[in-house]
């Protein structure tokens, strides 16, 4: 994909995600955790970081924007989930030596996934503010949603 239409479609990514957020604010225990105040950070092949801060808590969004970069770029590294990366590490069933991401510094959260445009594409994505299984379901539905535009 060129990268003036990569970036096209991840703003409509960024976009649609944000669509979602009131119908996940619905559910109690996830407007407790961040009241709206929620981030998503998605890194392209080459690198390059795109993001955006929803709320009105400037220090909140700013908390999960670094989670959620921190997701992003944990799977940009590894390739894998989040969670299920750390799971991997811990039972020694990869060698986590050769992705150089020391213990200490995995994120150990649900919320960062690959997910793999229609050209092949693979985006690393980090939501965060939600619960781990919400920030990963808001992903997949906002991609869903633009690629059947």
């Amino acid at each position: 994909m060129q990268t003036a239409e990569l970036s096209q479609t991840i703003e409509k990514i960024i976009k649609e995600a944000e669509s979602l957020i009131p119908h996940y604010m619905q559910n109690e225990e996830d407007k407790r955790i961040a009241n709206g105040n929620v981030s998503i950070c998605i890194i392209d092949p080459d690198g390059k970081i795109y993001g955006r801060m929803y709320g009105t808590n400037k220090i909140r969004s700013r908390e999960s924007f670094r989670v959620a970069w921190t997701k992003a770029s944990q799977v940009h590294i590894t390739g894998m989930k989040t969670g299920e990366y750390e799971k991997l590490a811990f039972n020694n069933e990869l060698d986590e030596n050769k992705f150089g991401i020391e213990r200490p510094d995995y994120i150990g959260w649900e919320g960062g996934q690959p997910i793999t445009l229609p050209d092949g594409t693979i985006l690393s994505v980090g939501f965060s503010g939600f619960r781990g299984v919400v920030d990963l379901e808001i992903v997949v539905r906002a991609l869903a949603e633009v690629i059947k535009k």
